[in-house]
């Protein structure tokens, strides 16, 4: 056989390689289960992830300036999300490691060697008495190693890989977005705490004010001990209170610092407490919105990962087929170095080799069923990553009703005890009434304003987290409503 047809050869089993069947299941998306509320206009789809797609910079609808930077800073300094970037890398590089294997190895391998034989070595032949020599051996050639994928278990090991940076790839968006929700929550937990802490300071200035004038009527004679008493213990009270606020707040800050990369001791937010506007948020979706939740693209990639897996251990049942490794394969072997690349010094060789297993004790089977049942539970991963999503989504959309619905009681209930307070005061003043009225009004203020800056601060929050649980963002097209009803 010549050099070319040996070449031909090669490709011959190469195409027939690459035409061959891959055993294991293809891989199809499963159903999983959603309401017909969720169905409005089609009826639900095969998954189609489209989770990559830009969704633009959802905390810029918040429309805070002190915000934004920090967003940006988490997002270049996290060290977090740098772990994922970095997972995300190797996954994309074991995709080209997997479909290396769809071509040779070739080498370059050489050799000198000098070498005495021993004349009282066994005879080759009887006729024929041994000497003794010593020569020279010297060779140089391409080695070629190439596993035909007869039976798709290197397919199947590229369809794996490419689904596993598929999830990678989902994975680093999912951290990105939890990063940008933990740090967009936690920023609007520190503003609700900067009101609340206004608010408090406020009603204690008050207070000090009121334990002024009713020193000055104890001093009198106007005013009895117990109330001087009750009026320094609210003004005890609220200092306490105030001092567990400030405490609440650093440790927000710190946690934020952590977030953004920066250490807490070099980190601070200035406070503030001017209410921000809530942005219009869309709600009443379709099913569509979960294409773009990037834990939902995660559970499908897995499956395809995992389904993939199925046919790789699946070929363990069929022969391993190789070009057989000789060394060299194809090169020049010479006992000169001056003649090595003379025609007569070429050489070469070319073979197939076939293993077959015949008894494991049961092991390949057994690593089917492992892989099978991989792919089961990451079947129940994805359904039951769909209904979190959905229950996500509800509760963001159920959320914000309801705490619109006790934001405006709260305003409400703030103007009442603000009445009750002054009405209190003045009779208090006026003679007509005992001091009990006003620290009972007064307490129920401070109350009432703290529990509507606290329902302001979760309407931030929860709108917060329906952004991350519709994906972190939304199409153009899609429906809006505003947080009134």
């Amino acid at each position: 056989m010549s050099v070319p047809r040996a070449v031909r050869l090669v490709g011959w089993l190469a195409m027939a390689a690459s035409a061959g069947c891959a055993v294991g299941p293809d891989y199809r998306r499963p159903s999983a289960d959603v309401p017909p509320a969720w169905q409005p206009d089609a009826p639900w789809h095969e998954a189609a992830p489209s989770d990559a797609a830009l969704k633009g910079n959802w905390w810029e609808l918040f429309q805070d300036s002190t915000l934004n930077p920090l967003v940006e800073q988490a997002l270049e300094s996290n060290q977090t999300l740098r772990v994922s970037a970095a997972r995300l890398d190797q996954a994309r590089s074991q995709v080209t490691v997997a479909r290396s294997y769809l071509y040779p190895d070739v080498g370059l391998q050489g050799s000198a060697a000098r070498a005495k034989t021993s004349a009282n070595r066994p005879l080759a032949a009887y006729a024929e008495p041994n000497q003794s020599t010593v020569q020279n051996d010297f060779t140089l050639g391409p080695s070629v190693n190439y596993e035909l994928d007869l039976f798709g278990r290197v397919r199947r090991e590229i369809e794996g890989a490419r689904a596993a940076a598929g999830q990678a790839a989902a994975d680093f968006e999912n951290t990105r977005l939890m990063l940008t929700t933990q740090l967009v929550s936690d920023y609007f937990t520190l503003r609700e705490l900067d009101a609340e802490i206004d608010v408090v300071n406020h009603s204690l200035d008050l207070e000090r004010d009121a334990l002024t004038f009713v020193t000055s009527r104890h001093d009198l004679g106007f005013a009895t001990g117990l109330d001087l008493a009750q009026q320094q213990a609210l003004v005890q009270s609220s200092a306490a209170q105030l001092e567990l606020l400030q405490v609440q707040r650093a440790q927000n800050e710190h946690a934020i610092a952590t977030l953004v990369g920066t250490p807490a001791p070099s980190f601070s937010i200035a406070p503030v407490v001017t209410p921000g506007n809530l942005p219009t948020l869309p709600v009443g979706l379709p099913s569509d919105l979960l294409q773009r939740r990037p834990d939902v693209a995660s559970a499908e990639r897995a499956m395809a990962a995992a389904n993939a897996r199925i046919g790789v251990a699946r070929a363990a049942y069929f022969p391993t087929v190789q070009l057989m490794p000789l060394v060299p394969n194809f090169g020049w072997e010479s006992t000169a170095v001056s003649a090595l690349f003379n025609a007569p010094s070429q050489l070469w060789s070319v073979g197939l080799s076939a293993t077959q297993t015949l008894f494991d004790a049961g092991r390949t089977r057994a690593n089917v069923h492992i892989a099978e049942q991989d792919y089961t539970a990451a079947v129940a991963t994805y359904r039951q990553t769909v209904l979190g999503a959905m229950e996500e989504v509800e509760n963001g959309i159920t959320g914000l009703a309801s705490l619109d619905r006790a934001s405006r009681q709260a305003d409400a209930s703030v103007e009442s005890a603000q009445r009750a307070f002054d009405i209190a005061s003045d009779r208090y003043k006026g003679g007509v009434a005992i001091y009990l009225d006003v620290l009972t009004t007064e307490q129920t203020l401070l109350g009432n304003q703290r529990q509507a800056v606290q329902i302001h601060g979760q309407q931030f929050v929860t709108a917060v987290y329906l952004v991350k649980a519709l994906g972190g963002g939304w199409e153009e097209r899609a429906p809006v409503v505003s947080r009134r009803d």
